[in-house]
């Protein structure tokens, strides 16, 4: 008798302790790991950028963006198509949330140098299109809905590495307010 009580006491403490796995593999379900997003800013300057980010882990994410200029007289960039990867390190005490630290790489197609006479008008342009890429860093804000939704607000600087003498730009921007889903 006592070894069959045995045998059934440690056959439930097997089940207890694989219900508690289940319990925490549950809980992940719900820890989200990917986001499209688009910057509802950008179409104002003349431009379309949308984004995706997947989630590493509670404080880390990897992204990519990419902005295509389809009006060039709104905008006062010469900035014409870009691709831009980024890693971010979030501060905030909510999943992949609040403020963060990004780095990012862009690799961008930009005007060349521009000619323009005495009085400021354009003549020319010296050269064509510039592909070029630059490093840089930025800072933002992200907010989460329980739903899903993304709110963020985001700016960030570069350089360019390559061909900035033959541009009239060194440097490269990076600016957004993007609406986006969390799935």
């Amino acid at each position: 008798m006592k070894k069959n009580f045995l045998v059934i006491v440690i056959l439930f403490s097997f089940f207890t302790v694989k219900g508690q796995d289940e319990n925490v593999t549950v809980l992940n379900l719900y820890e989200k790991k990917n986001e499209v997003k688009l910057n509802v800013v950008a179409p104002l300057f003349g431009a379309f950028e949308i984004s995706y980010e997947r989630i590493l882990n509670k404080k880390s994410s990897l992204g990519v963006s990419a902005l295509s200029v389809f009006n060039s007289k709104s905008s006062d960039d010469d900035l014409n198509h870009s691709i831009s990867s980024y890693y971010r390190r979030y501060f905030g005490k909510k999943y992949a949330s609040g403020f963060f630290v990004e780095g990012f790489g862009m690799l961008s197609s930009i005007d060349g140098k521009k000619m323009a006479d005495t009085d400021g008008n354009l003549t020319l342009n010296e050269g064509s299109d510039v592909i070029d890429f630059s490093i840089g860093l930025g800072i933002g804000n992200k907010w989460v809905t329980k739903s899903g939704f993304v709110f963020e607000v985001n700016a960030g600087y570069g350089k360019l590495l390559f061909n900035a003498n033959e541009t009239d730009h060194t440097i490269v921007t990076r600016f957004g307010f993007s609406l986006g889903y969390r799935f």
